[in-house]
């Protein structure tokens, strides 16, 4: 086109006659157009397969510009020619791509977006190691790698006749150390994808062609190129990428780890406070032979005060350190890390401070309904309150303690129910509840806040990690 040679007027001028489709295997395309006169094949491919299939022409000459414009990051053609006297009805390989006349090379470059070294880096800092497999030269392919920071200090580079001479044996030893595979087959893919399952990892693998399928398939998550992606490769994946953007992958993993973060928050929260109501009871039938809680104030404690802020645990917001983590393993419980103790020790502390409540009630008005009432009172709020406790293993106060929109509504409809159940006549009747002084109402609030202090006092001094490994 930069020299007044348009490609549609080549095509007219020159019709093409024949055509070998280009195949991973062979790393070449030809055509037999008709130029002048004559039947003319053109072939076009790898440098290091089309030299070898050329009698004549300056291949030493080729091969040595061939490094010098792989290590500048550019994708080299070889381009190779000859003339037939017929154009066969069904080409094959064998015809046409031999005997070839060398004439240059083309050198083309394929910039990386802007926001993949910045998508490469974060996927480093969470634990997830970028792996480079392209049917580039080594050269250009390592070039690239290094730019993006794929390839780093200590990593290797192979070709897939390297990977080829390997045993499985010798893979596994090194397959954390290789960030680059070049020249591979298709074959070579699966091999690559097994011996990092092998090391108990989670394999996520990308592509497009028919050829990527089986790895696609093999991979934990396959995930197919929306735009570019042929049919095979979309059916074989386990999600699509509709924008072919790497950084697109690296926003879903972050997505995804903080779903899974949420799912855990909501989980502790339930289980805890859940414990706290059953130790609660089974503790105070031991201790005084009577129940603090009636079946109506559990029934709303759990449709109000676990249900509503539950629900606003799972629109928390990705916390800023998610990223910096390292991938849990496969076989991983929901409750690792000390968090189903937690959850254990969380709802005994529910349990006690209702204890408390129920007990000072009990004894400051002389009768068994004050005693319910303060522990309604202290179990319930002391759940809306460590609803917030739950939203981050960082301080409240360094992530923002009413910044999760979600919890603060739900917090000031859970305790407004609360207040209409406790306040007014009519209702606190029907939950067996009576009035208090102001001072018991004052005790159930400071039993209910306990949690807060308790919980801050145990990040601050490192007994809930900030950053789980």
């Amino acid at each position: 086109y930069k020299n007044d040679m348009p490609k549609d007027q080549l095509n007219n001028s020159c019709p093409r006659l024949a055509v070998l489709p280009f195949d991973s295997e062979r790393k070449l395309m030809s055509t037999v157009n008709a130029i002048d006169g004559q039947n003319v094949v053109i072939v076009k491919g790898a440098f290091d397969v089309l030299a070898g299939k050329c009698i004549s022409g300056q291949v030493d000459l080729g091969r040595k510009y061939v490094e010098e414009l792989s290590r500048q990051a550019l994708r080299v053609l070889a381009v190779a020619y000859k003339t037939i006297d017929t154009v066969p009805d069904d080409p094959i390989p064998e015809e046409l791509e031999s005997d070839l006349h060398f004439m240059g090379l083309v050198g083309m470059i394929d910039p990386p977006r802007p926001e993949a070294r910045d998508a490469v880096a974060v996927c480093r800092n969470a634990g997830i190691k970028p792996v480079m497999i392209t049917g580039d030269h080594v050269v250009t392919a390592s070039a690239i790698a290094r730019d993006l920071g794929i390839l780093e200090e200590g990593d290797d580079a192979i070709t897939g006749s390297e990977l080829t001479a390997m045993s499985n044996e010798e893979l596994d030893s090194r397959v954390r150390h290789i960030s680059v595979y070049a020249r591979v087959a298709p074959e070579d893919k699966i091999r690559i994808v097994r011996a990092w399952q092998r090391q108990g990892d989670v394999v996520s693998m990308t592509g497009d062609g028919v050829n990527d399928a089986p790895a696609l398939k093999a991979a934990d998550i396959g995930c197919a190129m929306g735009i570019t992606g042929t049919d095979v490769a979309k059916g074989a994946s386990d999600m699509i990428l509709t924008d072919d953007n790497f950084a697109t992958i690296v926003d879903a993993v972050r997505e995804g780890r903080c779903i899974y973060d949420n799912i855990r928050k909501t989980v502790a929260f339930l289980l805890s406070t859940n414990i706290g109501e059953v130790l609660t009871v089974f503790c105070a039938m031991l201790l005084w032979r009577a129940s603090p809680l009636l079946a109506v104030h559990l029934l709303w404690i759990n449709l109000i005060t676990d249900s509503l802020p539950a629900i606003a645990l799972g629109m928390e917001a990705v916390e800023s350190d998610v990223m910096r983590r390292k991938p849990k393993p496969k076989n991983e419980s929901i409750f690792a890390h000390g968090l189903g103790m937690r959850i254990m020790l969380q709802g005994a502390m529910f349990a006690v401070l209702t204890l408390i409540g129920f007990h000072a009630g009990w004894n400051s008005q002389g009768e068994i309904e004050a005693g319910r009432t303060m522990a309604f009172l202290v179990l319930a709020l002391s759940q809306i309150f460590h609803a917030f406790n739950m939203r981050s293993n960082h301080s409240l106060f360094s992530i923002g303690f009413f910044s999760n929109k979600y919890l603060n509504g739900a917090a000031v409809i859970s305790t407004a129910l609360i207040a209409l159940v406790a306040f007014i006549p009519a209702v606190a009747r029907v939950f067996g509840l009576v009035p208090l002084p102001a001072s018991s109402y004052l005790l159930a609030v400071g039993l209910a806040m306990v949690p807060i202090a308790v919980l801050e006092f145990s990040k601050a001094f490192g007994l809930i990690k900030h950053q789980e490994a």
